[in-house]
């Protein structure tokens, strides 16, 4: 059977973001793949160091927008770490619905693509008609669709009060009749299950091996997930599982995001219902000493890690992350190995891939 090369990308109608691979082919099947990363690059760990602690807030949000929230409450962590800051309780909480209502979005988001990219345009409209309420509730509690400006040194800028507590249980009352519809439909249509089940699979031990986190790992069925593992913030107090599916494929991986949606929901419920009284954000600003420091969460692509050293001054004298996205990208050998070339924007889509943050 005749052996040849096919380049795909770094421009390509069904990769959302440009990416270069250089295919071996055995006819249709895939036996090789490298990949050519950098087209993007933006040089963001560089600023950082030219920008005050402060502009950096706003400066990390705009690393990645699905996963916009989660940067600057790492950053912040990392930041109240070395000030030996402690957030207020209420502030906490808050930080926690942020970041759970941005995981709806995001995982929505990805499990719509992946039903474009099929063929299967009314599913994809259904499920962006439905993270378009999420949309509204971000709009309508922080004035923001996308970057949310929620964070702050010491707690968040943004408050609930019984009108917007009352809006955002509506909208959620809204969003999870359809969230299981939706599921079900993933789980059980035909056309969804021809395309996706088998393809693309990735075993847990080169789950493991490969290092790989979040979603993608979980649909491998490794049980990791910093929330449960490392909590922090408040979700030690939370009634939260790890969901996660044994086989690997492109559709075990869009199961666990649509799991980790209804699981994200009920976490806003929780948090809604303990919210307690109090300050949102500490007093004043405060002093940062010289130090380092490491924080990390779970964004909705996986654990994101910060690396933070300050020397006194009001800008960081390092700062690196390493985001949930790189060691995906490497795991793509495998998944794609002796699929078909037709399943190549399907396998890249289940790592829900942000060229954004990998080419920061």
């Amino acid at each position: 059977m005749t052996h040849y090369k096919v380049p795909v990308g770094p421009l390509h109608v069904a990769l959302e973001e440009p990416m270069y691979f250089k295919l071996d082919l055995e006819g249709e099947t895939i036996r090789g793949l490298e990949i050519s990363a950098g087209h993007v690059h933006r040089g963001v760990e560089y600023l950082v160091m030219k920008r005050n602690f402060y502009q950096n807030i706003t400066l990390t949000e705009r690393i990645c927008s699905l996963c916009s929230n989660s940067h600057p409450t790492t950053f912040c962590m990392a930041l109240e770490e070395i000030a030996g800051v402690d957030v207020p309780e209420r502030g906490e909480y808050l930080r926690v619905i942020a970041d759970e209502i941005k995981r709806v979005a995001s995982n929505l988001f990805n499990v719509g693509i992946m039903a474009h990219i099929i063929g299967f345009t009314s599913l994809f409209m259904h499920v962006l008609e439905t993270r378009e309420i999420v949309q509204d509730i971000k709009e309508t509690v922080y004035g923001n669709r996308m970057d949310l400006g929620a964070n702050c040194i010491g707690g968040v800028k943004y408050d609930l009060n019984a009108d917007t507590s009352a809006y955002l249980l509506r909208r959620l009352a809204e969003v999870e009749p359809a969230v299981e519809e939706i599921r079900r439909i993933y789980a059980t249509n035909r056309s969804i299950l021809t395309r996706t089940r088998g393809v693309g699979i990735l075993p847990h031990g080169e789950a493991l091996e490969y290092g790989l986190i979040g979603p993608v790992a979980r649909g491998s069925g490794v049980a990791y997930d910093v929330r449960h593992n490392s909590p922090y913030a408040i979700y030690d107090r939370l009634d939260f599982a790890i969901q996660t599916q044994p086989d690997g494929d492109v559709w075990s991986r869009a199961m666990v995001r649509l799991d980790e949606v209804r699981m994200a929901l009920k976490l806003i419920r929780q948090c809604m219902a303990q919210l307690p009284a109090g300050p949102i954000c500490i007093s004043g600003t405060p002093d940062i000493p010289p130090g380092e420091a490491i924080a990390k969460t779970e964004a909705p692509r996986g654990e994101l890690i910060y690396y933070l050293r300050t020397n006194g001054t009001d800008m960081p004298e390092r700062m690196k992350w390493r985001v949930p996205s790189y060691p995906n990208w490497d795991a793509l050998e495998v998944m794609m190995r002796d699929n078909k070339i037709s399943d190549v924007a399907l396998i890249v889509n289940s790592i829900d891939p942000c060229i954004s943050c990998t080419e920061r």
